[in-house]
């Protein structure tokens, strides 16, 4: 049985970045998360593992943050397992 990988993109302002990657952390079933700048660039690829939770996730979540307070607008391409 293969796993079905299905992608989504959300834009984003800056301000609204870090939650919205917190909410699709609880969603759960995510395998990779891809920030990418207002031109289309990837500024921060995050491989998600079956085990990454808590504390090992906080260094991206802080990371994260600080992309936020330096773009205006962002793109997020999530990976998700059906």
């Amino acid at each position: 049985m293969s796993e079905k990988i299905h992608t989504e993109e959300f834009r984003v302002n800056g301000e609204e970045l870090l939650a919205k990657v917190k909410q699709l952390l609880h969603e759960g079933k995510i395998r990779r998360i891809i920030i990418k700048d207002k031109e289309g660039k990837i500024v921060m690829e995050i491989p998600m593992t079956l085990g990454v939770v808590g504390a090992l996730i906080a260094p991206q979540l802080a990371a994260i943050g600080a992309i936020a307070a330096l773009v205006t607008e962002a793109t997020v391409m999530v990976e998700k397992v059906e």
